[in-house]
């Protein structure tokens, strides 16, 4: 499974919302979107899953075009998660992860056992069995955000993406939901894109990063490559470094200071 995506733009009225965007993910890999508030990485998210209609750029799943399939045939090749679920009826956890069989069901057609199956093996993997028959509104923002989770792995989806999807988490419910974000993308050879403001998060998870800017891409690639200390402190307006943590196994990100109120004077 392989996505591409060549020259995406987006513009909302006037204004451009993204423009020129290049991205090739392999399955397996876990693609982390940065940038500050307004750069276009939610626009670039929903314009991947065509909740939004890009105004130029193409979005290749294996070589097919995105826009020749069906909202029922992009459904089972990818899922969403979104920064927040509104669920304003007392549904369960079962209800709601089973509204990730939809796309493969006839109108007015019943889940059959396999489906039944498939939201049981995706509960499973998100460690929510034991919340089936719990109403929503009754679950930890933790555990609601493993069921949604649940919802879009029901679809059997190759790709999985994600808007915030630790945002509003204490830190053990953040590192809990990244572990198994992580797993999925391991164990299921998913292609995972996560936006994200969490620069620790990415660094840590992320096989490669995006740092988006003003609706475009500054850097792309390799965690230590992008996430350098001038680029971060281009688009973040931060002091930071970026470092291999041997107690984590993996890289981290030291933030010293903001760089807002530097004048003329004071130190780059």
């Amino acid at each position: 499974m392989r996505l591409s995506v060549h020259g995406l733009s987006f513009r909302y009225g006037s204004t451009d919302a993204i423009s020129g965007i290049e991205l090739e993910a392999k399955e397996g890999d876990i693609i982390g979107i940065l940038g500050p508030n307004g750069s276009g990485k939610t626009t670039l998210l929903k314009c991947l899953n065509r909740s939004l209609t890009p105004r130029a750029g193409t979005v290749m799943i294996d070589d097919v075009d995105s826009q020749t399939l069906t909202r029922k045939e992009l459904a089972t090749r990818m899922g969403t998660v979104p920064q927040s679920a509104n669920i304003n009826f007392p549904f369960t956890a079962l209800d709601i992860v089973m509204m990730g069989r939809l796309p493969e069901l006839r109108r007015f057609e019943s889940e059959s056992r396999k489906d039944m199956d498939i939201v049981m093996e995706a509960m499973a993997m998100t460690n929510t069995v034991q919340f089936a028959d719990r109403p929503m509104d009754q679950l930890s923002g933790g555990e609601r955000q493993r069921v949604i989770i649940a919802r879009a792995l029901a679809q059997k989806p190759k790709v999985l993406l994600l808007d915030e999807p630790t945002l509003h988490l204490d830190v053990n419910h953040q590192l809990e939901i990244m572990d198994l974000i992580a797993a999925l993308a391991n164990m299921e050879r998913l292609i995972v894109i996560i936006v994200t403001h969490d620069l620790a998060l990415a660094a840590r998870y992320c096989t490669k990063v995006l740092l988006m800017q003003n609706g475009s891409i500054q850097a792309a690639g390799e965690v230590t490559d992008v996430m350098t200390m001038e680029n971060l402190r281009k688009v973040f307006l931060i002091e930071a470094s970026v470092y291999f943590d041997e107690r984590i196994g993996a890289y981290s990100v030291s933030i010293l200071r903001s760089t807002r109120s530097d004048g003329p004077g004071d130190r780059q």
